[in-house]
């Protein structure tokens, strides 16, 4: 399946360059990521607990970078597996300097599923995983606004005698991300069935959509509760 898509980040490249090649900003911006570890300049392994519709599971797997420009364009490759089954995805990512001090980043890539994860359907898979990438975009920003607020207030810790700014950012949870992700794929669904419904029933299925975003809500709530 195709993933392809655009960001707007309100920084100069140079810094979301930074960010998107520091393991442990991506860590914290990606609520249910259990570790992310790099291997190399080029490779990182990790762990995520990932979750789409009646399918959940840890996945491990590894992300090499090739093809790298810096601070331009750099290629991803994904490999990922566990009891759910298994993903394995590759794509480009180019970040375009926009002359106001924001910065575009584009991403074009492919990804394949299979085992149970297959089993939800194409669609789910698609919307799942474009809101993931879309709520985890948002993350990164916040978290490059958080740096960018450190560098302008003169603070940061010295690191091999060096002056480094750390990212003091407070992500979303995992219940906070797993929310937004089941709002987007409630709609899209919604927006789906919409266009062949009456307007008496596109009124029953927002409240059904509505009672289906609470308990996925609710589940994992109660899922940390009982950690």
């Amino acid at each position: 399946m195709k993933m392809q898509g655009e960001y707007v980040f309100n920084g100069a490249r140079a810094e979301i360059w930074e960010l998107v090649r520091d393991p442990e900003v991506l860590a914290a911006v990606l609520p249910g990521t259990q570790s992310m570890e790099k291997i190399s300049d080029s490779e990182y392994k990790g762990q995520m607990h990932v979750r789409i519709g009646p399918v959940s599971g840890v996945f491990a797997g590894r992300v090499l970078v090739s093809n790298e420009v810096a601070p331009e364009s750099y290629t991803l490759t994904v490999e990922g597996k566990g009891a759910a089954g298994f993903g394995n995805g590759s794509g480009d990512v180019q970040l375009v300097d926009q002359g106001d001090g924001t910065t575009l980043m584009k991403y074009d890539g492919e990804l394949q599923v299979g085992g149970k994860l297959a089993g939800v359907g194409q669609r789910m898979v698609e919307t799942v995983s474009n809101s993931m990438i879309r709520r985890g975009l948002e993350s990164l920003s916040k978290a490059l606004q958080a740096r960018l607020a450190a560098k302008s207030e003169g603070k940061g810790q010295v690191e091999d005698g060096a002056k480094v700014e750390k990212v003091e950012y407070k992500p979303p949870s995992e219940a906070e991300f797993a929310a937004a992700v089941a709002k987007d794929v409630a709609g899209d669904l919604f927006a789906s069935a919409a266009e062949f419904l009456t307007p008496e029933n596109q009124t029953a299925l927002v409240v059904a959509f509505a009672a289906l975003v609470g308990v996925v809500i609710g589940f994992f709530l109660g899922r940390r509760s009982r950690r």
